[in-house]
């Protein structure tokens, strides 16, 4: 049957429908499957109830799968902003139902004494079995062992062999990802926040450069060395827009490009971030340490046309005043303009004339990007020729020569050079992968994945492949190991499901966007509530070698989990961090999800409080006693997650319910996990 999606003026589509028990297929399409206004499901996984799924928005391939248990009305929620699709019940079933209602599980509850378990599954008779967390050991008598949890352990037990020192070798299968917004992380050397002339606002600073760098992310190696991280994904470290935006609805601040994600140029290191000696240094440090490097690039965008950019690299055009432009903004440095009565940061483009042709000649070009300015291709209604939020698309489809971007004559500084007949796509993936090239990056997290075509991130993998590999031949004192490439990306709402990213695009792992909202607020009710997931994520991920997730708490694009909701306290968030650490496939800690840090100064957009800065003073000597136990907890849990590839590659089993207990195991690697309980 059809039905009609109504907007309802919240940006959202939504449609009622009276549902029987049973399987159900739907599409959401105008009359003519429009590219673009034409949405199926990325995966083949059945949508769940209340849970957002990502959506392709030009498949005809793959319709959406619904099961029903219950007769009632649900309503179908078509997010465009979020690329995401939902379904909800919303009034009481229709029928009656026969069972019995059950009350909701109670946690069991750990009075801090000992605990007697079973281990004869996991851990040979007579075997000195050591928990991992206090230290003590038991040797195995009858089949079991008793301990004590350690009194700050939440009540658990990280049970391995006692005789197993070393850590297992690095996989990307186990790996924990530490993401971190360099700006907002540590202030390594204070002469260069002020890059470019970019400046502070004086105020709340809540889209400024705050001044972290590739020095301080350096001189904090041992800190992420001691919580258990083995890779750290880093924002992009090349060269940003030099000026700032309208930030927010309101354009009540300026937004620079602070975050990576408004590129340049891609050859250059970004001032703000520092130096390449710099950057060699720092990704040095991290490997002698063990730690891979995973750099943030973006392939789908470039960054914003701003008042400081087009002084300076003189592009665009200007609306005609009676007065010059100087007397106008009435300063030197085109930056410094702020909003008079009745304006805000967002005002900005009064000043810009848009509808010129000139743009397409003294900016990027017309081969270069698709954009809603004068001279160049119009963007498109569907994911790949879409302007996403605004921002200039790069023509990565294109099969045209694509000469350097005009403006980069008026930028003596860039490393790009002239490739004859180059295309788009051939440009970014070379500029890209000189960074491989050149410093030794391990791997890439990939931005906006689904607004660029399959074949360009196929390519990407191939080429970063081969440099990383070039690299390490070159460099074979500094080389880790002969691991190849490693891709990840963010597919907005994918979850734990084999799509055709893995399968076409080369893609390592896919960013989960399902457990913050699902299985971590379960588990931090109780542990043992884990279970479902547990066996979910082991059976779908370490059934398959060639399909991994990284699943994450908190994110500078949804919300920090300890912030949710305002009256979060440290003591119950503390409760997340086992759930969270020892799912399997792997994990991404967002800077400071280890420290509980707090939500930050925003505006209005709801995003830029998740990317306050780092809260060190919360875990320095004299700092908050209960954050600096929160650290503790993360680094046990973490280090252990570290030194056993079978936490997060192993095979999951359920060995016991009350206490609740499971094995990993992956070849001789077996590990125990009991939880006595919540602490009384």
């Amino acid at each position: 049957m059809d039905q009609k999606l109504v907007h309802t003026g919240d940006g959202v589509y939504r449609a009622k429908l009276n549902l029987g028990k049973g399987q159900f297929q739907f599409r959401i399409a105008d009359n003519s499957f429009t590219c673009g206004t034409n949405f199926g499901a990325i995966g083949g996984e059945r949508l769940k109830l209340n849970q957002p799924t990502a959506l392709n928005s030009c498949n005809s391939k793959q319709n959406f799968q619904l099961k029903v248990f219950r007769s009632g009305e649900y309503e179908i929620l078509l997010d465009p902003k979020s690329e995401t699709v939902q379904v909800s019940l919303v009034v009481p079933p229709q029928e009656q139902d026969t069972e019995v209602a059950v009350a909701p599980a109670q946690c069991d509850t750990w009075d801090g004494g000992d605990v007697t378990v079973a281990v004869g599954d996991t851990f040979a008779e007579g075997q000195l079995v050591r928990d991992f967390y206090s230290g003590a050991t038991a040797t195995v008598s009858g089949g079991s062992i008793t301990l004590t949890p350690a009194k700050d352990s939440e009540g658990l037990l990280l049970l391995e062999p006692a005789e197993k020192e070393a850590s297992d070798e690095f996989s990307w299968d186990n790996a924990t990802v530490y993401f971190v917004l360099t700006d907002r992380f540590e202030n390594g050397d204070p002469s260069n926040d002020n890059s470019y002339g970019r400046k502070k606002d004086g105020k709340n600073e809540v889209g400024t450069f705050h001044g972290g760098d590739l020095k301080g992310l350096t001189n904090k190696l041992d800190y992420l060395d001691e919580l258990g991280v083995n890779a750290i994904w880093l924002s992009a470290p090349y060269e940003q827009i030099h000026g700032w935006i309208g930030g927010g609805i309101r354009g009540d601040f300026k937004h620079y490009a602070y975050h990576g994600y408004y590129v340049l140029d891609y050859t250059k290191v970004d001032a703000n971030m520092g130096t390449e000696d710099e950057f060699r240094a720092f990704v040095d440090a991290a490997h002698e340490r063990g730690i891979r490097v995973v750099m943030d690039i973006v392939m789908n965008h470039t960054g914003y046309a701003t008042l400081a950019d087009m002084q300076e690299f003189k592009f665009g055009a200007f609306q005609e005043f009676e007065q010059s432009i100087e007397e106008v903004i009435g300063t030197e440095q085109w930056t410094d303009w702020e909003p008079g009565p009745g304006e805000t940061y967002h005002s900005f483009n009064n000043f810009i004339d848009y509808g010129n042709s000139v743009w397409a000649k003294n900016w990027w070009g017309r081969e270069w990007i698709r954009t809603d300015i004068a001279g160049h291709k119009k963007p498109g209604r569907n994911d790949r020729t879409m302007m996403l939020a605004y921002l200039p698309d790069f023509l990565t489809e294109s099969k045209e020569p694509a000469p350097l971007p005009h403006f980069f004559a008026n930028k003596p500084d860039t490393k790009a050079v002239a490739i004859e007949g180059a295309t788009v796509r051939q440009q970014l993936i070379g500029w890209l992968t000189q960074w491989v090239r050149d410093y030794g990056i391990d791997g890439f997290r990939v931005d906006t994945a689904k607004h660029v075509e399959m074949e360009a991130w196929a390519e990407l993998k191939v080429e970063a492949t081969a440099a990383l590999a070039e690299w390490k031949q070159n460099n074979p004192d500094k080389a880790l190991d002969d691991k190849p490439f490693w891709m990840t990306g963010e597919v907005w709402g994918h979850g734990v499901n084999k799509s055709n990213y893995f399968t076409e695009g080369g893609y390592d792992s896919i960013i989960n966007f399902r457990y913050q909202n699902d299985g971590a607020l379960v588990g931090m009710e109780c542990f043992s509530k884990s279970e479902e997931v547990y066996e979910t994520y082991a059976k779908k991920i370490n059934s398959d070698d060639s399909f991994n997730v990284l699943t994450y708490l908190s994110s500078h694009d949804t919300k920090l989990f300890f912030n949710r909701n305002a009256n979060d306290d440290i003591v119950s968030y503390k409760a997340v961090a086992a759930p969270f650490l020892l799912l399997p496939g792997g994990v991404q800690i967002f800077y400071g999800d280890e420290t509980a840090r707090p939500f930050g100064a925003t505006g209005s957009d709801k995003h830029q409080g998740t990317r306050s800065d780092m809260n060190w003073a919360d875990i320095e000597e004299g700092g908050d006693e209960q954050r600096i136990d929160l650290l503790r907890h993360w680094q046990k849990i973490a280090q252990f997650r570290k030194k056993h590839q079978a936490v997060a590659a192993g095979q999951h089993e359920k060995l016991g319910e009350s206490p609740y207990a499971f094995s990993r195991s992956l070849g001789d690697d077996k590990v125990m996990i009991v939880f006595a309980g919540k602490p009384m």
